[in-house]
């Protein structure tokens, strides 16, 4: 199913086109940006992803320790397991269960702030992204520029000289 707004936005573009086909009508002038690509090459983008990185890999890196650890413990209990006694064996399976609860926990919380930092990251990269494209708008004249299209020509693909103009700004 096409998304609603992306319906709305050819729906406008057809009408302008149509609206551009009488005698001595101008060139309907349009571009496209492809965002994934933007927010995968410009170096706000990358820069972004860079800072996430640098603040959340030691956390990363204690999980996955903590993990490590658990799971020498889990197989060392079931080594163990025909040894031990039946009290021992249960209070050791209970402290597995209670560190392995406490891990989950840990993991969704970091999955909960990971996720909220990158959305404010991109969410900046995004705003700024969407400044320079209205500066390419304004100053080269364009009809439309859409940032979703399901097809599109390279003749309208300006994506490039979006990320070119991003790459340009620097950390601004």
């Amino acid at each position: 199913m096409m998304n609603i707004h992306i319906l709305k936005t050819l729906v406008a573009a057809a009408l302008l086109a149509g609206a551009t086909t009488g005698a001595g009508a101008q060139e309907l002038k349009i571009g496209y940006v492809n965002s994934d690509k933007v927010l995968r090459d410009a170096v706000p983008a990358k820069a972004a992803q860079a800072k996430l990185e640098a603040e959340f890999s030691k956390r990363e890196k204690d999980l996955t320790d903590v993990a490590a650890r658990l799971k020498a413990a889990s197989d060392k209990l079931d080594k163990d397991a025909p040894t031990l006694a039946e009290t021992e064996r249960v209070r050791r399976q209970r402290e597995l269960v209670d560190q392995d609860r406490e891990l989950q926990r840990k993991r969704r919380e970091f999955q909960e702030d990971l996720s909220q930092r990158k959305n404010e990251e991109l969410g900046a990269v995004v705003e700024r992204t969407n400044k320079v494209i209205k500066q390419i708008f304004e100053t080269e004249k364009y009809d439309l520029i859409l940032q979703e299209a399901v097809f599109w020509s390279p003749k309208v693909d300006i994506t490039d000289k979006v990320i070119k103009a991003l790459n340009a700004q620097g950390g601004k």
